[in-house]
């Protein structure tokens, strides 16, 4: 007899979990104690679990509370207030007069601004940057990815409707090219995902370059470049070694400025071009994806891996960095933070370094590895070797 109309037959990978299995036990056993509110308090008063319990009730309001934080740090970019204590501590008055805020409201941002390290009080009314201030100021950045945040919380106030489909949300307004708006990009969008990504590229392109290396290298092709800004600093790490950065038409523009700019245009050009439609520039022996894979979607990021391999010379690497799921201490950044922010991108999806590594061995690469980085939560890097077959059969 055939199945019922409507039922479906789960086939080995869908079985769920053994009910009856030790570690399912031990899981539901955990969860109903932690869900017991008498638990809570008996270990809060508890000596030896007490100083557990109050670090997971703090960990769950800073969970409630996090989009707080969140916008007393928007507020304090938007004031400006890092910079008005570059040089020095300023009284809440001064603060308060700088940004338009009426004092009491100023207080009120500084005090919790204090609480997030942002600020710090240096006595008699007077207000200093704290540790997380130092650094928001030493990294300009940080700032413009913050400010470009405002789009996203907006399209975060309902986050159940932005996950019942991708429709046309105030990030993917941002990033057109995501959505497949490649030609009718005008110059001012252009410029304001340009200068985003070229900013915040600079915070990683030494850190990936310090895993990867550019010496070997002979001609650089960095596919979805932007700016050039990472071509840029492969370039100043091998004074031998020639570039290109590729990129939408408008964008190559802008990149051909800041190379000149750099003075670099003698050993770098940039192509303008439709990286999944038009050929790519010929003779790299390095082709590099920073940022770039996890803004498209399954099908297209593997066939940017598959012209990855076609483009590259014979015993040629492919150098991927990005952040990627999955990776330990910062798996809240991964499936969390890109995970939403690349659902209301309208484009792509954070992927682990087993996945990617996958798709790059079935596209025929001979070998994939991954490479340490500093700062592994903002970028980690794949190197693929293509083989040297076409340099043995001559």
């Amino acid at each position: 007899m055939g199945e019922p109309a409507g039922s479906h037959v789960a086939t080995v990978g869908e079985l769920p979990p053994r009910a009856g299995g030790l570690r399912e036990r031990l899981l539901a056993f955990r969860d109903r104690l932690l869900g017991n509110p008498s638990f809570h308090r008996a270990a809060a008063r508890f000596p030896l679990t007490r100083p557990i319990a109050r670090r997971r009730a703090r960990a769950l309001f800073d969970l409630s509370a996090g989009f707080v934080y969140s916008q007393i740090l928007f507020a304090c970019v938007r004031a400006g207030l890092f910079d008005l204590l570059a040089d020095g501590p300023r009284s809440t008055a001064a603060i308060a007069s700088a940004t338009g805020l009426p004092e009491e409201g100023a207080l009120r941002l500084l005090r919790g601004a204090a609480a997030l390290r942002l600020v710090q009080g240096a006595g008699n009314g007077f207000w200093r940057l704290g540790e997380q201030g130092a650094v928001m100021l030493g990294n300009a950045s940080i700032g413009a990815m913050v400010s470009h945040h405002e789009r996203l919380y907006a399209d975060l106030a309902d986050p159940l409707a932005l996950l019942g489909g991708r429709a046309d949300t105030n990030l993917a307004r941002l990033w057109p090219y995501a959505a497949g708006e490649r030609d009718a990009m005008a110059a001012e969008e252009v410029a304001a995902y340009s200068e985003l990504m070229a900013g915040s590229q600079s915070l990683l392109s030494e850190d990936i370059l310090d895993a990867c290396g550019a010496a070997d290298s002979r001609h650089w092709l960095d596919v979805g470049g932007g700016e050039g800004v990472f071509l840029a600093a492969a370039l100043r790490r091998n004074s031998a070694l020639r570039g290109t950065v590729m990129d939408l038409p408008q964008v190559a523009t802008r990149a051909r400025e800041r190379l000149l700019q750099c003075g670099l245009a003698a050993r770098a050009e940039a192509v303008g071009g439709d990286m999944f439609n038009d050929p790519w520039p010929a003779g790299a022996d390095t082709i590099s994806f920073v940022r770039v894979l996890h803004d498209h979607d399954d099908a297209p990021a593997r066939a940017l891996i598959a012209r990855a391999r076609e483009a590259l010379r014979p015993g040629g690497r492919l150098v991927i960095a990005e952040p990627m799921a999955g990776t330990r201490g910062a798996e809240a950044m991964g499936d969390g933070y890109f995970g939403f922010y690349l659902w209301a991108m309208g484009s792509g999806r954070p992927r682990t370094a087993g996945e990617l590594r996958r798709w790059v061995l079935e596209a025929g690469f001979d070998r994939c590895r991954e490479l340490k980085t500093a700062q592994p939560m903002l970028a980690r890097v794949l190197v693929a070797e293509r083989d040297r077959e076409d340099v043995k059969s001559t």
